[in-house]
C-alpha cells in the first residue's frame, strides 16, 4: 500500500517528523539516499527546548542516559557563558550527544511506531498534482515511481525536493570556512588544551575516547568547504592558534564547513513541504541547526497528520510556514552575527576594534537580563508563535507539576505523550468534559492542584497544542463565557467534530 507521506531524508529531522506522523496514525515512509546510517557526527548538542520536545513524547530519558549535560553554553565563543540553568525549564542545560547517537535513538523510535525506512533510495524528482505527488527514486540503478499524498523534504542543503518544488533559497554564499577534526590520540596535557581554548579552539571530549577540535584558521578561512582537510593543514592551524599541535594522532575524521546562509522562501508549496536544513542553512554557531530541525518536525507533524486524517481546520497546515519561517530567519541572523564576531577578530585590519567589540558584548553578557535574552533565543525556550487573545497563547508551556482527577500526580508533559491536544481545567470545573465531542483529538483533565507557577497565575483553562505550545488560555470565571470561548478555541484548532463526536 502506498504511504500517505514520503519523508525524504533519514537525518534527525526526517526521523522525528516520521515518528510524529506515525504517532497520529499516518502511513509514513522515509526514503534515504545513503545505504547505511551516518557514522560521523557533525552536530553534538541537544539544547533545552529539544530535550523538552523529547520529554513531551516520553523519550528524554533515552537520550539523557547516553549523553552528558552542561548548564553553561556559549554565544560567539565568548568567555561569559549563556546560563541555561537560569531558564524556566526542567531541562536547563545542553545535552552533549553525538549526532550519530541521536539519529540511532530517533530511528529506534520511528521503527517502534511502524515507520517504513528505505535506505539506498535516491530521490530523483518530485512532481505534484491536485490530488497527490509522484516521487521518483533510483534503487540499485532502477528508477521507480511512488504515488503519495504529501512529500516532506528533509534532505539537506542541496534538497532535491526543494528544487523540484521550485522553492527559492535566497541568502548568501560561502565566504568563510572552518575545520573540525576528531582524534583518537591526543597527548597534550590539560594546560596545553586550555591554551588551545584560549586561542579560539573548541576542544570537546567525545565518546570512544575521541577528542574533537574545531577552529577557524586565519590563513585558511577562505578555502572552499569542498576542499578536503589535510593532516598537515590541521596541525599547522593548531600551532598557529596556540603554539602546539596538541599531540594529535591520526584523525578519525577531518572536515571543513562553511558559512553559507540561506532560508527557503516558503516552507510549503502545495503538497510539498520542507524542514530542517532543506529549509534553512547557516554557520554552526552555538549548535542550533539540528535543534531547529527537530522543532520544525514537532511543529509540522501534528498539522500534516490533521490534514491527512481529515479534521484540520482551514489554514492549519499553512501555519507551519507562518510559525517556523520567522524562527529560521531569527536563527540565520543570530548565527551571522556570531560568525562576523569571529571573522573580524581574525582579519588583521579589524583585529583591534573587533577585539574591543567582543569584550563589550562579553561584558554585556554578564548582565542577567542580556544573558537571559540570548540564552532564551539560542535554547529556543523563548520561541513564541504569533497569536491573538491571552498573552500566553503561542508560548510553550513549562513542564509544571500537577495533580488531576484522572491521572493523579504527574507533570504537564506526561499528558502529551500521545501527541494529542490537552485541555487543562485549573479551577476544578468539570464542564471541560464537554470536549468529549473532540475526544479523538483532545485529552481533557481537571486539575485539583498544581505548582504555583507564575505562567498559570489567574488562568482557569488552558488548551495545549500537541507540540506543547499554548493554543488558547482564559481567565474567565463565568462558566457560560468559558464554554463559548472553549468551543471556539477547539473548533479553531482541533476542527469541527463530525459523526459520532457530535
Amino acid at each position: 500500500m502506498d504511504p500517505d507521506v514520503i519523508v525524504v531524508g533519514a537525518g534527525p529531522t526526517g526521523l522525528m517528523l516520521a515518528s510524529e506522523l506515525a504517532l497520529a496514525g499516518v502511513r509514513t515512509r522515509i526514503v534515504e539516499r545513503r545505504s547505511e546510517p551516518q557514522h560521523q557526527s557533525r552536530a553534538l548538542t541537544l539544547h533545552p527546548r529539544s530535550v523538552e520536545v523529547l520529554d513531551q513524547r516520553g523519550l528524554a530519558d533515552r537520550f539523557l542516559a547516553l549523553g552528558r549535560t552542561m548548564a553553561g553554553w556559549h554565544f560567539a565563543a565568548l568567555d561569559t557563558k549563556l546560563d541555561f540553568a537560569a531558564l524556566d525549564s526542567r531541562h536547563g542545560y545542553t545535552l552533549f550527544l553525538a549526532q550519530a547517537r541521536t539519529e540511532a535513538l530517533l530511528e529506534e523510535r520511528a521503527r517502534e511506531l511502524g515507520v517504513e525506512i528505505l535506505r539506498g533510495h535516491e530521490t530523483l524528482d518530485v512532481r505534484q498534482g491536485a490530488d497527490g505527488v509522484d516521487v521518483d527514486v533510483r534503487v540499485a540503478g532502477v528508477r521507480r515511481t511512488t504515488r503519495t499524498r504529501y512529500v516532506v523534504g528533509c534532505d539537506g542543503a542541496r534538497s532535491v525536493v526543494r528544487q523540484a518544488a521550485g522553492i527559492g533559497f535566497p541568502g548568501t554564499g560561502e565566504t568563510l570556512t572552518g575545520m573540525l577534526g576528531d582524534f583518537e590520540a591526543v597527548t597534550a596535557d590539560s594546560g596545553t588544551l586550555d591554551r588551545a581554548r584560549a586561542g579560539g579552539v573548541l576542544v570537546v571530549g567525545l565518546e570512544h575516547r575521541l577528542t574533537r577540535f574545531v577552529l577557524i584558521a586565519p590563513q585558511r578561512m577562505r578555502v572552499p568547504s569542498s576542499e578536503p582537510v589535510s593532516m598537515d593543514e590541521f596541525r599547522t592551524a593548531l600551532k598557529e592558534a596556540c603554539g602546539s599541535d596538541c599531540g594529535i594522532g591520526e584523525p578519525h575524521w577531518l572536515s571543513r564547513f562553511g558559512n553559507a546562509t540561506r532560508l527557503a522562501e516558503s516552507y510549503r508549496a502545495g503538497r510539498v513541504l520542507l524542514a530542517g536544513d532543506a529549509a534553512h542553512i547557516h554557520f554552526p554557531a552555538a549548535g542550533q541547526g539540528l535543534n531547529t530541525g527537530l522543532q520544525d518536525a514537532m511543529n509540522l507533524g501534528w498539522k500534516l497528520a490533521a490534514e491527512i486524517n481529515g479534521w484540520a481546520p482551514p489554514g492549519l497546515l499553512d501555519t507551519y510556514h507562518a510559525e517556523r519561517q520567522p524562527v529560521g530567519q531569527s536563527i540565520t541572523e543570530n548565527t551571522e552575527v556570531q560568525t562576523l564576531l569571529a571573522e573580524l577578530t581574525l582579519v588583521a585590519q579589524y583585529e583591534r576594534p573587533a577585539t574591543a567589540l567582543r569584550k563589550l558584548i562579553n561584558d554585556l553578557l554578564g548582565m542577567e537580563q542580556v544573558n537571559r535574552r540570548l540564552a532564551g533565543a539560542v535554547s529556543a525556550i523563548d520561541t513564541a508563535y504569533p497569536s491573538k487573545g491571552d498573552p500566553l497563547t503561542g508560548r510553550r508551556l513549562p513542564d509544571v507539576a500537577l495533580v488531576t482527577t484522572t491521572t493523579g500526580a504527574g507533570r504537564v508533559y506526561d499528558l502529551l505523550h500521545e501527541g494529542r491536544f490537552v485541555l487543562l481545567c485549573l479551577d476544578g470545573d468539570t464542564s471541560a468534559r464537554e470536549t468529549g465531542r473532540w475526544a479523538s483529538r483532545v485529552t481533557s483533565v481537571t486539575v485539583t492542584r498544581h505548582d504555583a507557577h507564575p505562567v498559570l497565575d489567574g488562568l482557569t483553562e488552558v488548551l495545549i497544542r500537541p507540540d506543547g505550545h499554548i493554543a488558547w488560555a482564559t481567565r474567565a470565571h463565568d462558566l457560560r463565557t468559558r464554554r463559548m470561548e472553549r468551543t471556539q478555541a477547539l473548533t479553531t484548532w482541533a476542527g469541527t467534530p463530525t459523526g459520532s463526536e457530535l
